[in-house]
């Protein structure tokens, strides 16, 4: 307990989380997830819902045991997994640059296959493509090019990373995250009309398939978190998430999310459980991440949602 006390202690250092801060608004966070001993399955589903949310913060921040990795795992683990049944469609491998500085880079993949369909546009200033089912947005540091933050167009899923500690020339990816109206078929989703990129203030705006919209602008980026500012355009039903986790649990040492915490409105302290122990909380933060280090993407960030507000920039 003295241990996962001071891996969230650090965490909330890190973020920059303030309990003697006012709370505008907490949000229902829903525990949807399965076992499965496939470590390339999300079964860790956790909901965010509320009838007013409109601006919140999502952040990915280096996990508290980051600077005792002496060996970093990242390689994938087929064993137990059956994806036979996934769903399956073809399309013309492709790799694009469709913005690029000195400083920032924003890259368009198109995979062999994807298990949606859907071929959303992608606009930079003037320029207009389609048929990503990757966008990723890469920086410089340190005289190498670093990729940050991407987003599947097609499903709505993003990921996001720090820089690189000292200790490491790279770390892994770990959890995915959902930002607007979540629907369910086969799996979790975000259904995009088009996306947008301004490279100036490094804002994603999103139009949603069945209306409504949100902005995702990329706020800070160190060596210990990267920060994202979410803004959504109309509140999103209560019934409906506007935000999710996706990721995956086998064991607590083979998984990318292992434990779950949060601090109620106005809460002066955090509680914490196992992910798979986890039933709901109406929280002003949450947390999702790991204590002790994973053979599964060891070096992964832990996820953290906070600054929930009924009123959006």
């Amino acid at each position: 307990m003295r241990a996962l006390r001071k891996a969230l202690l650090a965490c909330v250092l890190i973020v920059g989380a303030s309990s003697a801060h006012a709370d505008p608004l907490a949000v229902d966070a829903i525990n949807a997830s399965e076992p499965t001993l496939c470590a390339e399955k999300d079964n860790v589903y956790l909901k965010l819902q509320s009838g007013e949310a409109r601006r919140f913060t999502v952040e990915a921040a280096h996990p508290a045991y980051m600077g005792t990795i002496v060996i970093d795992r990242w390689a994938p683990d087929f064993t137990n997994c059956d994806m036979s049944s996934d769903p399956s469609f073809k399309f013309e491998k492709r790799r694009l640059t469709i913005y690029e500085t000195e400083e920032w880079q924003l890259v368009g993949l198109t995979f062999p296959s994807f298990w949606r369909p859907n071929q959303v546009p992608v606009r930079v200033g003037n320029r207009v493509e389609t048929g990503f089912h990757l966008l990723q947005l890469w920086t410089r540091h340190q005289e190498r090019a670093e990729e940050v933050l991407v987003i599947y167009p097609a499903d709505g899923y993003w990921r996001a990373r720090p820089l690189p500690p000292q200790n490491l020339r790279w770390s892994a990816y770990g959890s995915s995250f959902l930002i607007g109206p979540v629907e369910v078929e086969g799996r979790p989703f975000v259904d995009i009309r088009d996306i947008a990129f301004d490279p100036a203030t490094r804002t994603f705006t999103l139009n949603f398939a069945r209306g409504g919209g949100a902005t995702l602008r990329l706020d800070k980026l160190d060596q210990e978190r990267i920060v994202l500012d979410v803004n959504l355009s109309q509140p999103v039903a209560a019934q409906r998430p506007f935000a999710a986790l996706r990721s995956m649990f086998v064991t607590e040492n083979n998984s990318d999310v292992a434990q779950v915490g949060w601090r109620s409105k106005g809460g002066q302290a955090w509680t914490q459980t196992p992910v798979m122990n986890f039933s709901r909380a109406n929280a002003a933060e949450i947390w999702a991440g790991r204590t002790v280090p994973s053979k599964h993407n060891t070096s992964a960030p832990d996820m953290v949602f906070r600054d929930f507000s009924a009123t959006a920039r």
